[in-house]
Protein backbone atom coordinates (compact mmCIF):
# COMPACT_ATOMS: atom_id res chain seq x y z
CA UNK A 1 0.00 0.00 0.00
CA UNK A 2 1.13 3.33 -0.71
CA UNK A 3 -0.85 4.80 2.07
CA UNK A 4 1.32 6.48 4.87
CA UNK A 5 1.37 4.97 8.34
CA UNK A 6 -0.14 7.82 10.43
CA UNK A 7 1.42 8.49 13.72
CA UNK A 8 -1.01 9.53 16.53
CA UNK A 9 -1.41 13.09 17.39
CA UNK A 10 1.58 14.85 19.45
CA UNK A 11 3.49 11.47 19.35
CA UNK A 12 6.09 12.91 16.56
CA UNK A 13 9.68 12.27 17.93
CA UNK A 14 12.29 15.72 16.74
CA UNK A 15 13.63 13.30 14.14
CA UNK A 16 10.53 12.99 12.77
CA UNK A 17 9.25 16.27 13.19
CA UNK A 18 12.64 17.18 11.14
CA UNK A 19 11.78 15.42 8.18
CA UNK A 20 8.22 16.00 8.04
CA UNK A 21 9.00 19.73 7.91
CA UNK A 22 12.31 19.08 5.24
CA UNK A 23 9.91 16.96 2.66
CA UNK A 24 9.08 19.69 1.05
CA UNK A 25 12.64 21.32 -0.17
CA UNK A 26 13.50 17.69 -1.08
CA UNK A 27 14.28 17.29 -5.08
CA UNK A 28 10.75 16.42 -6.96
CA UNK A 29 12.38 12.77 -7.89
CA UNK A 30 12.93 11.90 -4.49
CA UNK A 31 9.42 12.69 -3.03
CA UNK A 32 6.66 9.03 -2.56
CA UNK A 33 4.20 9.42 -5.32
CA UNK A 34 1.27 10.10 -3.05
CA UNK A 35 3.08 13.74 -2.76
CA UNK A 36 3.56 14.16 -5.98
CA UNK A 37 -0.08 13.30 -6.99
CA UNK A 38 -1.39 15.63 -4.35
CA UNK A 39 0.40 18.63 -5.89
CA UNK A 40 -0.29 17.31 -9.44
CA UNK A 41 -4.17 17.45 -8.95
CA UNK A 42 -2.93 21.17 -7.72
CA UNK A 43 -1.31 21.94 -11.64
CA UNK A 44 2.04 21.54 -9.99
CA UNK A 45 3.74 21.04 -13.73
CA UNK A 46 6.96 19.89 -11.54
CA UNK A 47 5.37 17.09 -9.38
CA UNK A 48 3.45 16.12 -12.77
CA UNK A 49 6.83 15.88 -14.82
CA UNK A 50 8.55 13.61 -11.81
CA UNK A 51 5.80 11.04 -12.17
CA UNK A 52 5.81 10.73 -15.99
CA UNK A 53 9.68 10.58 -15.61
CA UNK A 54 9.92 7.48 -13.01
CA UNK A 55 7.13 5.52 -15.08
CA UNK A 56 7.69 6.24 -18.37
CA UNK A 57 9.92 3.04 -18.77
CA UNK A 58 7.40 0.81 -17.42
CA UNK A 59 4.47 2.82 -19.28
CA UNK A 60 6.46 2.36 -22.61
CA UNK A 61 7.94 -1.21 -22.11
CA UNK A 62 3.83 -2.30 -21.89
CA UNK A 63 3.07 -0.23 -24.52
CA UNK A 64 5.73 -1.60 -27.11
CA UNK A 65 4.70 -5.24 -25.73
CA UNK A 66 1.55 -4.68 -27.79
CA UNK A 67 2.19 -2.34 -30.61
CA UNK A 68 6.05 -3.79 -31.35
CA UNK A 69 6.98 0.25 -32.48
CA UNK A 70 8.54 2.64 -31.06
CA UNK A 71 6.63 5.61 -32.20
CA UNK A 72 3.29 4.37 -31.90
CA UNK A 73 4.57 3.14 -27.89
CA UNK A 74 5.31 6.23 -27.19
CA UNK A 75 2.24 7.75 -28.50
CA UNK A 76 0.37 5.63 -26.16
CA UNK A 77 1.91 6.19 -23.41
CA UNK A 78 2.32 10.49 -24.02
CA UNK A 79 -2.35 9.71 -24.55
CA UNK A 80 -1.71 7.77 -20.77
CA UNK A 81 -0.50 10.95 -19.63
CA UNK A 82 -2.74 13.11 -20.96
CA UNK A 83 -5.94 10.73 -19.55
CA UNK A 84 -4.28 10.23 -16.85
CA UNK A 85 -3.52 14.21 -15.32
CA UNK A 86 -6.69 15.32 -16.99
CA UNK A 87 -8.19 14.14 -13.87
CA UNK A 88 -6.49 12.77 -11.52
CA UNK A 89 -10.12 12.61 -9.28
CA UNK A 90 -10.28 9.17 -10.85
CA UNK A 91 -7.58 8.04 -9.08
CA UNK A 92 -8.37 6.30 -5.76
CA UNK A 93 -5.20 6.04 -3.56
CA UNK A 94 -6.23 2.41 -2.54
CA UNK A 95 -4.71 0.98 -5.31
CA UNK A 96 -1.01 1.53 -6.51
CA UNK A 97 -0.63 4.57 -8.84
CA UNK A 98 1.53 1.98 -10.60
CA UNK A 99 -0.72 -0.07 -11.85
CA UNK A 100 -3.33 2.68 -12.25
CA UNK A 101 -0.98 4.27 -15.06
CA UNK A 102 0.34 1.06 -16.19
CA UNK A 103 -3.36 0.08 -17.30
CA UNK A 104 -4.04 3.10 -18.47
CA UNK A 105 -1.36 2.75 -20.74
CA UNK A 106 -1.94 -0.71 -21.47
CA UNK A 107 -5.31 0.66 -22.51
CA UNK A 108 -4.48 2.95 -24.97
CA UNK A 109 -1.91 0.76 -26.60
CA UNK A 110 -4.88 -1.46 -27.49
CA UNK A 111 -6.71 1.05 -28.42
CA UNK A 112 -4.47 2.52 -30.43
CA UNK A 113 -3.97 -0.85 -32.26
CA UNK A 114 -7.46 -1.10 -32.90
CA UNK A 115 -7.84 2.19 -34.27
CA UNK A 116 -4.52 1.89 -36.37
CA UNK A 117 -3.49 5.35 -35.86
CA UNK A 118 -0.12 5.98 -36.37
CA UNK A 119 2.56 7.34 -33.71
CA UNK A 120 3.69 10.90 -33.29
CA UNK A 121 5.22 12.82 -36.24
CA UNK A 122 8.96 13.68 -35.82
CA UNK A 123 10.27 15.89 -33.37
CA UNK A 124 12.41 17.81 -36.11
CA UNK A 125 16.18 19.27 -35.40
CA UNK A 126 15.87 15.96 -32.86
CA UNK A 127 17.62 12.58 -33.58
CA UNK A 128 17.44 9.92 -31.48
CA UNK A 129 20.64 8.14 -33.33
CA UNK A 130 23.37 10.59 -31.81
CA UNK A 131 25.85 8.57 -31.11
CA UNK A 132 26.47 8.42 -27.13
CA UNK A 133 30.11 8.83 -25.91
CA UNK A 134 32.73 6.29 -25.61
CA UNK A 135 30.88 3.89 -28.04
CA UNK A 136 33.11 0.93 -28.08
CA UNK A 137 33.02 -2.88 -29.57
CA UNK A 138 31.45 -3.65 -26.55
CA UNK A 139 28.62 -1.87 -26.97
CA UNK A 140 28.13 -3.00 -30.20
CA UNK A 141 27.97 -6.41 -29.23
CA UNK A 142 25.57 -5.26 -26.34
CA UNK A 143 23.56 -3.73 -28.85
CA UNK A 144 23.40 -6.26 -30.95
CA UNK A 145 22.34 -8.75 -28.32
CA UNK A 146 19.60 -6.19 -26.69
CA UNK A 147 18.07 -6.88 -30.67
CA UNK A 148 18.39 -10.17 -30.76
CA UNK A 149 16.32 -10.03 -26.78
CA UNK A 150 14.13 -7.94 -28.42
CA UNK A 151 13.22 -9.96 -31.72
CA UNK A 152 12.83 -12.87 -29.01
CA UNK A 153 10.20 -10.78 -26.53
CA UNK A 154 8.11 -9.39 -29.89
CA UNK A 155 7.97 -12.80 -31.45
CA UNK A 156 5.76 -14.40 -28.16
CA UNK A 157 1.96 -14.16 -28.73
CA UNK A 158 0.58 -10.72 -27.24
CA UNK A 159 -0.96 -12.32 -24.49
CA UNK A 160 2.40 -13.67 -22.87
CA UNK A 161 4.18 -10.62 -24.17
CA UNK A 162 2.89 -8.29 -21.67
CA UNK A 163 3.08 -10.68 -18.41
CA UNK A 164 6.52 -11.39 -19.79
CA UNK A 165 7.78 -7.95 -19.95
CA UNK A 166 5.99 -6.40 -16.49
CA UNK A 167 7.17 -10.05 -14.77
CA UNK A 168 10.41 -10.29 -16.22
CA UNK A 169 11.93 -6.65 -17.39
CA UNK A 170 10.52 -4.81 -15.03
CA UNK A 171 10.68 -7.11 -12.19
CA UNK A 172 6.68 -6.17 -11.27
CA UNK A 173 5.21 -8.72 -8.62
CA UNK A 174 2.56 -11.22 -9.89
CA UNK A 175 -0.31 -9.70 -8.16
CA UNK A 176 0.76 -5.97 -9.51
CA UNK A 177 0.87 -7.55 -12.29
CA UNK A 178 -2.71 -8.77 -12.54
CA UNK A 179 -3.56 -5.56 -11.44
CA UNK A 180 -2.21 -3.55 -14.19
CA UNK A 181 -3.59 -5.90 -16.73
CA UNK A 182 -6.93 -6.76 -15.32
CA UNK A 183 -5.89 -10.24 -15.41
CA UNK A 184 -6.16 -12.90 -12.47
CA UNK A 185 -3.09 -13.66 -10.57
CA UNK A 186 -3.68 -17.25 -12.25
CA UNK A 187 -3.87 -16.31 -15.76
CA UNK A 188 -0.66 -14.45 -14.90
CA UNK A 189 1.35 -17.16 -13.66
CA UNK A 190 0.15 -19.36 -16.89
CA UNK A 191 0.72 -16.87 -19.30
CA UNK A 192 4.47 -16.36 -17.66
CA UNK A 193 5.20 -20.26 -17.54
CA UNK A 194 4.56 -20.57 -21.12
CA UNK A 195 6.49 -17.98 -22.02
CA UNK A 196 9.43 -18.96 -20.44
CA UNK A 197 8.41 -22.35 -21.92
CA UNK A 198 8.61 -20.80 -25.60
CA UNK A 199 11.97 -18.18 -24.53
CA UNK A 200 13.81 -21.47 -22.33
CA UNK A 201 14.67 -20.02 -19.02
CA UNK A 202 17.99 -18.61 -19.92
CA UNK A 203 16.79 -16.40 -21.73
CA UNK A 204 14.64 -14.43 -18.90
CA UNK A 205 18.65 -14.43 -17.14
CA UNK A 206 20.16 -12.71 -20.06
CA UNK A 207 17.59 -10.42 -20.46
CA UNK A 208 18.39 -9.28 -16.82
CA UNK A 209 21.73 -8.92 -17.52
CA UNK A 210 21.20 -6.70 -20.98
CA UNK A 211 21.33 -2.74 -20.25
CA UNK A 212 18.09 -0.83 -21.81
CA UNK A 213 16.30 -3.98 -22.73
CA UNK A 214 12.88 -1.81 -24.98
CA UNK A 215 13.97 1.23 -23.11
CA UNK A 216 12.45 4.38 -24.29
CA UNK A 217 15.82 6.53 -25.00
CA UNK A 218 16.05 10.30 -22.78
CA UNK A 219 14.72 12.12 -26.08
CA UNK A 220 11.95 10.25 -26.22
CA UNK A 221 11.33 10.68 -22.49
CA UNK A 222 12.03 14.63 -22.70
CA UNK A 223 9.15 15.01 -25.97
CA UNK A 224 6.91 12.84 -24.01
CA UNK A 225 7.13 15.54 -21.15
CA UNK A 226 6.74 18.61 -23.71
CA UNK A 227 4.00 17.19 -25.40
CA UNK A 228 2.32 16.39 -22.62
CA UNK A 229 2.48 19.91 -20.96
CA UNK A 230 1.94 21.42 -24.48
CA UNK A 231 -1.72 19.15 -25.15
CA UNK A 232 -2.67 18.47 -21.29
CA UNK A 233 -5.18 21.25 -21.36
CA UNK A 234 -6.57 19.94 -24.54
CA UNK A 235 -7.25 16.31 -23.05
CA UNK A 236 -6.80 13.21 -24.22
CA UNK A 237 -7.68 11.92 -28.18
CA UNK A 238 -8.88 9.07 -27.30
CA UNK A 239 -11.44 7.84 -24.54
CA UNK A 240 -9.73 4.92 -22.52
CA UNK A 241 -10.98 3.42 -19.32
CA UNK A 242 -9.28 4.88 -15.95
CA UNK A 243 -10.77 2.92 -13.56
CA UNK A 244 -8.72 2.21 -10.70
CA UNK A 245 -7.00 -1.37 -10.85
Amino acid sequence: MLEPTLRPLGLDSPASAHRRHAVPSAAPDALPDLLLIERARGADETAIEALIRRYSRRLFRVAHSVLADEERSEAAVLEAYLAAFGDLSRYEPAGKFAAWLTRLAFNQARALRASGRPGLAPATGQSDATPEPGHSAAAAVDSRERGELEQAVVSLPPVFRTVYVLRVLEGVSGIETAASLGLHETTVRTRLFRAHRRLGPETALRMRAVPAMLEPSSQAVDRIVRRARAQRSHGSMLTISASAP
